[in-house]
């Protein structure tokens, strides 16, 4: 092993590197009754929002451009009942990442995914969720959760200015 690669591992395990997990952390997982890889990259979800089919090229650039049109034409529930189907009644393999990062458990980490791997992964371990709720033109929000041993509560909700 690299002495660099060393060092970043020393550093999750010490607090000292924050982890910030992408959807490449998502690699090998896959639909437990299909085979099929999880959506975590723009370009899947997208698919997987519109029954297979692409959308117009401006709304392909990302997801949240996708999402924020079909939610106007169909209503938010929509993009909740999608992403509440596709994370949470999907039953989809672990990542060998989510597998590996379990056994360190570092204090603080920064997962971007849609996924519950993670949540998971700290089931077992008191913790708190910071969870983006939006991105407005000017402001993120986020719901701050603390979860108990049992379940996570909701213990507030921020505005942050965008500088």
């Amino acid at each position: 092993m690299s002495t660099e690669l060393s060092t970043l591992l020393q550093g999750i395990k010490d607090g000292t590197v924050v982890p910030y997990i992408g959807f490449e952390a998502l690699s090998g997982s896959t639909d437990i009754e299909t085979g099929e890889p999880i959506p975590a990259d723009s370009d899947s979800l997208i698919f997987a929002m519109n029954n297979g089919s692409p959308m117009a090229p401006k709304l392909m650039y990302e997801f949240p451009c996708a999402a924020m049109n079909l939610e106007l034409k169909r209503g938010r529930s929509f993009i909740n009942k999608f992403l509440s189907k596709l994370y949470g009644e999907t039953a989809w393999t672990r990542s060998s990442f989510h597998d590996w990062l379990a056994t360190i458990k570092p204090n603080y980490v920064i997962d971007i995914n849609r996924d519950t791997q993670l949540q998971q992964s700290y089931s077992d371990t008191l913790h708190t969720l910071t969870h983006r709720v939006a991105r407005l033109a000017y402001e993120f929000r986020f719901e701050i959760f603390h979860y108990d041993g049992s379940e996570y509560k909701s213990s507030c909700f921020m505005t942050v200015p965008i500088r």
